[in-house]
């Protein structure tokens, strides 16, 4: 069994970089997980009535309402299996917004009709189909397509009026040897939202399961 993220990219995984490789490698086959630690050289946010959505989204780990220069972070990749059987890998991301004080952004991504969906919050709520290419520098590039909101009985396509699209370009460079980040996030009539850019080095350790803090709450069945 191949990673989630190879098979979605199929015969374009070997363009990656061969430290990106290893990264998005991440999978029970390949028994280890990958936690990275860096500095978030900026994290932005749009104009000030962005903020309300900001502060909802903080209360599920979906959205990070802080802005700041230099400010240290964690990136946690975990395989594991869910209740559902499916192989799902974390995408935590921890930020030390000031002092004694930290936000958090919780995704695990399963593999779903040949593609990367991505569950975000604590409990799953939005479930975000991926769009992946690889760029020139052997990095990847992600991008957020359809959303669909999950809550019990109710679920309904989210309008991308009311929300964003992403896109994430990831590389490694030679240069520094480290992980290099940058992403925003826009809406199509309101503009910029969100976005930081940063850097990071990472470590592989054994793992075939994740830590139970970085699962999420409550599973999503639906996709």
């Amino acid at each position: 069994m191949t990673s989630v993220f190879e098979s979605a990219l199929g015969d374009d995984f070997p363009r990656l970089h061969p430290m990106m490789r290893r990264r998005f490698g991440v999978g029970l086959d390949a028994a280890e997980a990958c936690i990275g630690r860096g500095v978030m050289s900026s994290i932005r946010r749009g104009p000030w009535w962005t903020v309300p959505f900001l502060q909802i989204g903080r209360l599920r780990n979906i959205l990070v309402p802080d802005v700041g220069e230099g400010l240290p972070f964690t990136i946690e990749n975990y395989p594991y299996r869910d209740r559902f059987g499916r192989e799902t890998v974390t995408f935590v991301r921890t930020y030390t917004t000031k002092p004694g004080r930290t936000a958090r952004f919780d995704a695990t991504m399963v593999l779903a009709g040949g593609r990367v969906l991505d569950y975000l919050g604590t409990h799953q709520h939005l479930a975000v189909d991926l769009d992946l290419a690889v760029d020139e520098r052997g990095g990847l590039v992600l991008t957020s397509d359809a959303q669909r909101f999950y809550e019990g009985p109710i679920a309904f396509r989210f309008p991308m009026l009311f929300s964003g699209r992403a896109t994430l370009h990831e590389w490694w460079s030679d240069d520094d040897e480290r992980f290099h980040v940058d992403l925003e996030v826009r809406n199509r009539v309101f503009g910029f939202l969100f976005g930081y850019r940063g850097s990071f080095t990472c470590e592989w350790v054994p793992a075939t399961d994740a830590p139970e803090r970085l699962k999420p709450r409550r599973t999503e069945s639906r996709t």
